[in-house]
């Protein structure tokens, strides 16, 4: 697995004004807490299933997220950015993949992308408000403004009633896989030494660099 992907196709549907509003602000409101913390810090379980090819996977992740810059371990996979660079290096392929940060794959993720996933190419459906482990939450649906250009099909969000922070998103795919993160920690600004952000080779001794 040579990124984190998450892959969702269109389901149809029509949004009223309102309920665009409702869920818009809503998620204006946790864009502009993230885009105001200096640093933060995220943990995570997940799932992966599939039905169709019998996947079924539990894993946890964690990242740190310093403006551009970020770090993150999903599965075998560990995800480092320094913002201009950006290397995704597969434990089991024992192979780093290089790519210009700017120029990342759309259908990569990383935490702060995991925790704004609705900014870009994405409408709002506002569905109800629910209980999701004690906390009241709002559960949104965000569907890909341009379906066939897009490899999502539909993503559900859960958003704190009470701190405006994404506590889940069950992520939806064409071929029938369904992603679910569960947010199990997070902390705004925490110290991060810039040396969390650089990539050093010498780590990964016997590893193939493959540059974009």
């Amino acid at each position: 697995m040579k990124y984190l992907f998450i892959c969702l196709t269109l389901l149809g549907s029509t949004l009223s004004y309102s309920q665009d509003a409702k869920a818009d602000g809503i998620l204006d409101k946790v864009s502009a807490k993230i885009k105001g913390l200096k640093t933060f810090y995220v943990e995570f379980s997940a799932t992966i299933k599939n039905s169709s090819n019998g996947t079924n996977s539990n894993m946890s992740g964690k990242g740190w997220v310093k403006g551009d810059k970020f770090s993150a371990t999903y599965g075998e996979t560990t995800l480092i950015s320094n913002g201009i660079k950006t290397w995704s290096i597969v434990k089991e392929e024992k192979t780093v993949y290089e790519t210009d940060a700017s120029g990342a794959d759309e259908e990569s993720i990383n935490p702060k992308k995991l925790m704004t996933i609705w900014e870009t190419g994405f409408k709002s459906k506002y569905e109800k408000e629910e209980t999701l482990n004690g906390e009241k939450v709002h559960v949104i649906y965000l569907y890909p403004k341009t379906p066939k250009k897009a490899n999502y099909h539909t993503i559900i969000i859960y958003i704190s009633k009470e701190d405006s922070e994404l506590k889940k998103a069950i992520l939806k795919a064409n071929d029938g896989t369904v992603s679910t993160f569960t947010m199990t920690k997070f902390t705004s600004n925490p110290a991060i030494e810039d040396s969390k952000f650089v990539f050093d080779k010498s780590k990964y001794p016997g590893y193939t660099v493959v540059k974009d």
